[in-house]
Formats: C-alpha cells, sequence, structure tokens
C-alpha cells in the first residue's frame, strides 16, 4: 500500500466514511477504495463501481447541456427565460438571461432553503410528485425577484432548475433523457443518469443521515427524481471519464469549455471562483454537492491530469477525505 493509499485508509477508518474514493493522473488510477455500506439494512458494502447521487454536482452537466444547446445554435447566452416560460414564472425578471442562470448572478427568488438543517424535511410540496421537470413550476412559482439580474453572484439551486425547464423545452427532449444524450453518452459515462429515488436498482447507494440517534434515508427529504440543480447517480469510474472528454472537447466545443471555466465570478467566502456551471480554484475546476445523505467532490487540474473524487452516501462524509486530498494533492 502506497503512502497515499494508507493515508486514506486511515482517515475513512478514523471518520467513519460511507462512500468511495479515487485517484486518477492522466487516465492512471492511482487508488480506488471503497468503504461502508450503500444499504445499512441488508449489509450491502459500497464497491469502487457503485453508482452514488452527486447532488449539486449535476449543475456541471446542466450547464454542458445548456452549452451544448447554444453551441448548436438552439439557444444564445443572450437567451432570455422569459421567451421560452410565455406566461410561467411571472416573478422572474424579463430580463433575465440564460447566462445569468448559469452564472448564479440571475437574482430570482429560491425555492430551496439552503440554510435550514440539513436533517429537516426541508423540500417544498410533496416529493414524490417531483418526478418530471415541469413538475417543479409550482415550486420554482412565488419567490420574488431578489436582486437586478447580473448584478451580483448567489448560488441558486432554483436558477438550475429553470435552465434544465429552458433546455428541454428548447430541444422538445425531455431533460433527464437529454443529459445523457449531451453529456453522459459522449464522455463515456454508462452508469451516470438520474433515477427515481424510491426504485433502488443494483449498485445503487442509499442515502442516509442520522436523525434522533438512528441512520434514516433520504427518500423523504429529496424528489423523487432530480432536476436541473442536482439529483443524478454516477460512479468514480464516470467520473474519471468525465474530466478528459470535458478538456478534449468531446462534450462541447473547446472554445465553449474555455468560456466555462474562465472565472465569470470571485466568491471570496468559498475561497474559490465561478465560471458556468463550475467552481474554479486556482488552475484547478471542481464539481461538487451536499444535500441530506449526500456528499461529493470531484477535482480536476488540467495542467497535469489529476483527478482525484470522493463520493458519500452521508451528508458530511466526503469533506475530511477531500480537504487531507486538497493538502496533499494540490
Amino acid at each position: 500500500m502506497t503512502p497515499l493509499a494508507d493515508e486514506i485508509t486511515t482517515l475513512t477508518h478514523n471518520t467513519g466514511f460511507s462512500g468511495v474514493v479515487s485517484v486518477d493522473r492522466a487516465g492512471t488510477t492511482e487508488f480506488a477504495g471503497a468503504y461502508g455500506l450503500a444499504h445499512r439494512g441488508l449489509g450491502v458494502p459500497n464497491t469502487v463501481d457503485t453508482r452514488f447521487m452527486i447532488a449539486s454536482g449535476t449543475k456541471g452537466f446542466t450547464a454542458l447541456t445548456v452549452m451544448g444547446l447554444v453551441a448548436d445554435g438552439g439557444l444564445t447566452l443572450d437567451t432570455t427565460a422569459r421567451s421560452v416560460l410565455g406566461k410561467d414564472l411571472p416573478l422572474v425578471d424579463d430580463t433575465v438571461t440564460v447566462e445569468h442562470l448559469l452564472g448564479h448572478r440571475s437574482g430570482i427568488g429560491e425555492f430551496y432553503p439552503d440554510q435550514a438543517p440539513i436533517t429537516d424535511y426541508n423540500m417544498p410540496g410533496r416529493p414524490q410528485d417531483l418526478l418530471h421537470t415541469e413538475q417543479y413550476l409550482p415550486i420554482l412559482d412565488g419567490h420574488p425577484q431578489v436582486f437586478e439580474p447580473g448584478s451580483r453572484f448567489e448560488y441558486s439551486n432554483s436558477g438550475y432548475v429553470l435552465l434544465g425547464l429552458i433546455a428541454e423545452r428548447v430541444s422538445g427532449i425531455p431533460f433527464h433523457d437529454l443529459v445523457v444524450e449531451r453529456v453522459c453518452a459522449p464522455a463515456g459515462m454508462p452508469d451516470t443518469a438520474f433515477h427515481r429515488l424510491d426504485t433502488p436498482e443494483s449498485r445503487m447507494a442509499l442515502g442516509y443521515l442520522e436523525i434522533d440517534g438512528e441512520w434514516r434515508t433520504n427518500v423523504y427529504h429529496l424528489p423523487i427524481r432530480g432536476a436541473g440543480d442536482g439529483g443524478i447517480f454516477t460512479t468514480v469510474a464516470d467520473f474519471a471519464r468525465f474530466w478528459p472528454a470535458l478538456f478534449d472537447g468531446a462534450i462541447v466545443p473547446k472554445d465553449t469549455v474555455a468560456n466555462m471555466i474562465r472565472v465569470h465570478s470571485e466568491v471570496p467566502e468559498e475561497k474559490m471562483a465561478y465560471g458556468l456551471g463550475f467552481w474554479l480554484r486556482g488552475s484547478s475546476v471542481l464539481l461538487e454537492g451536499y444535500d441530506p445523505g449526500v456528499s461529493f467532490r470531484s477535482v480536476h487540474t488540467p495542467e497535469t491530469g489529476l483527478t482525484y473524487t470522493v463520493i458519500s452516501n452521508t451528508a458530511d462524509g466526503a469533506w475530511p477525505i477531500t480537504r487531507r486530498l486538497a493538502e496533499v494533492l494540490d
């Protein structure tokens, strides 16, 4: 066992980590390990090919889907949300554009209370009613505009749900299928897709959170099927393929990638910057996500080909591992 592998294994043991860790460099896997349980009741262990939800890591896939439509001429960055919404969501400012939404600079009202405790049941409405993208319209409605579009950065789940709706309406293809067609297939990611949370399939980890001293699944905490803001399932192997495919231009053209990973907003409170769908830290590009029963971060450095990915089926499991990997590898 290498020193890095030994340290990761010790850290996962000390923190009770449940999930998968992988480190790849230029197409070679330097470390991959699985820990904990995918199903606590049945004692099913996580494996390196277990499929996990990645919460807001999905936003990068949504952004690439939208930018693929832009590259093809179906949309422009200046397309207004209103031109696609018609009379729907009347509180969204008429000047909000696709670019505002991609960069979290739209100022539209937020449907999901990010500051609430992770163990609370925070989803508005009934999670079981949120299966198709159009079904999100009622929970997106009724939230007033917060600030003038383009005037500042404010992270927005609503904005990315709206991007998924725009992509679906413009393309005429259901959003979940469109992401697979536009991103997962060209990137060679066979295990990445939106699945129903109430229908566990093979190699799917259940998400867990501790409530009143008991481990409970997150089935009542999240939509039954994700949308543009989160909810896709993936594996670490798929993410090892994702980053090279992205930078090779297999998903969208290379000049589009360059625009997406250019700094569009400084976010000092996160000690990072934001592009269009991706977090930026120094020379590295990141996707990350946090939800009840989900924590995820994947970091890629194009210059060196280094990728490290940590996915956990608990809300806090990934963070001690990602912090240490950042110290060692970045």
